[in-house]
């Protein structure tokens, strides 16, 4: 299937590892031009060279004053932004949700809700003036059902996904589309660092999820690319599990 996104500019976030590369070596397979964000510049430009990406920048989620000059130089270097896919590593886990203190609530607000919402501020009318761009958004499945010792993940993604089906409303008739996916049991260095190995993860994964087994980073990102596709124009507002059927609610 042809996605339709040929040429198109996008932008993805945390795409030094995990689902974020992932995301990011399947939109370059489809033809889009796209600059690639991660906290360490190194890394960052080594990725983006091994994946064929149009440039890497390194950014972190907290420098919220730093996102102006992030997209003028993507504007400047490759074009304005038509896809923006937002993710970043998720805050500490706690055991005891009345432990953490009031900076790490601070930061989370800030890295899973300020900073997307910021890109969002100075990427969205551009996208309403050509009447065509699709923002997705890395989630967890914590959203609909929480993870005990994740409360800073909990909060503040579900947040994020409030604010992002109230924006798909508000340009929705612009052709813009904003939807949400929510990550479950996938193979990445944040799940093995909750788990304790890999292979401890891949264990509770065979016998928790109904798929049988953990996912892959590369499933995560065939579902960010359909939703970021021009096939996709009709889903906004949505919020996709990509888990192996393991939430049980809605």
């Amino acid at each position: 299937m042809d996605l339709g996104i040929r040429g198109r500019v996008a932008l993805v976030g945390g795409a030094s590892q995990g689902i974020g590369r992932a995301v990011a070596e399947v939109l370059v397979a489809e033809g889009a031009q796209v600059v690639i964000t991660a906290r360490d510049a190194a890394k960052t430009a080594q990725v983006a060279a091994e994946i064929g990406a149009a440039a890497g920048h390194a950014w972190d989620s907290v420098d919220l004053d730093g996102a102006p000059d992030l997209i003028c130089r993507i504007a400047d270097e490759v074009g304005q932004v038509d896809i923006l896919v937002t993710n970043t590593g998720g805050p500490p886990a706690n055991p005891d949700p009345l432990a953490l203190t009031t900076e790490q609530w601070e930061r989370a607000h800030r890295t899973l809700v300020l900073a997307p919402m910021t890109l969002l501020r100075l990427v969205l009318p551009g996208m309403r003036e050509r009447r065509w761009g699709r923002v997705v958004g890395i989630a967890s499945t914590s959203v609909r059902e929480p993870i005990q010792p994740l409360i800073l993940s909990n909060a503040e993604r579900s947040a994020a996904l409030a604010a992002y089906r109230t924006l798909a409303r508000e340009v929705a008739k612009d052709g813009v589309t904003i939807n949400t996916l929510l990550t479950g049991t996938i193979a990445t260095e944040r799940l093995a660092s909750l788990a304790g190995s890999m292979e401890a993860a891949e264990a509770g994964a065979a016998a928790t999820v109904p798929a049988g087994r953990i996912g892959r980073p590369e499933e995560m990102a065939w579902a960010a690319a359909f939703l970021c596709s021009e096939r996709a124009a009709y889903i906004t507002g949505a919020a996709l599990a990509v888990d192996g059927g393991a939430l049980r609610g809605g």
